[in-house]
């Protein structure tokens, strides 16, 4: 079968319903690389990988065959909360649409696995509480689903991409694109979300050729 491929995007709107009786609008958008080719014998593994943020979540999506990196799609999804009276709504409203957020993208990719990045302790104490909410949120969707949980810091996914902990976003989003050769350079909170998914593929690649095959998790997640 002849190859052809297209990149598209486009956008999912998701509405619910609050305690006030307002809709609220659950933006996510996706650019997703449609590849047709000949279904293969050989198992194929899909990857969710999220890049947490109380505002901003990057998510990407990869498929693992052997060595053979493939993006599925990429994208964010933003949690900015309406504002009522001048003031924010409720922060509880962010984390109920990263939670939807990611349950509708576990739902449209089926994933196998699931990888998300550890919250950065910086100096910023609610900051890094919210973020670790933001992560909460988009662990519980994962588990919601039977998908198991790996975690890994920054410095072990820039390590993992780029070859050095201490790399900066630009080289993180230059080398997603070229491990992954895409057409065009990934939106940072997406290249982050691809960057945790390529880590953890390549971790348990390398937990399943050591054990065999990955039969335990802690407390259902796998832990790095």
């Amino acid at each position: 079968m002849k190859k052809s491929s297209y990149l598209s995007c486009f956008f999912i709107g998701i509405y619910t319903s609050s305690t006030h009786n307002r809709s609220r609008h659950l933006e996510i958008c996706i650019s997703t690389y449609h590849s047709y080719k000949q279904i293969r014998d050989q198992h194929l593994t899909i990857i969710l990988g999220i890049d947490p943020g109380s505002r901003i979540t990057g998510y990407g999506v990869i498929q693992k065959e052997g060595r053979k990196m493939t993006y599925l799609g990429s994208g964010c999804i933003k949690a900015f909360a309406p504002k009522k009276d001048g003031e924010d709504e409720d922060f509880s409203q962010r984390l109920q649409t990263i939670f939807a957020g990611v349950s509708e993208l576990i739902i449209q990719f089926k994933p196998e696995l699931f990888a998300i990045e550890q919250v950065f302790m910086g100096v910023n104490p609610g900051g890094a509480l919210k973020l670790g909410q933001a992560r909460g949120a988009a662990i519980v969707a994962a588990t919601n689903n039977g998908l198991p949980v790996a975690e890994y810091s920054a410095r072990q996914i820039k390590q993992a991409v780029v070859g050095t902990g201490a790399a900066d976003k630009s080289q993180v989003q230059h080398m997603v694109k070229s491990i992954l050769k895409l057409p065009g350079t990934p939106q940072a909170d997406a290249a982050d979300a691809l960057a945790v998914a390529l880590c953890h593929a390549h971790s348990y690649e390398l937990i399943s050729k050591l054990s065999g095959q990955v039969t335990k998790t802690v407390r259902g997640r796998l832990r790095k």
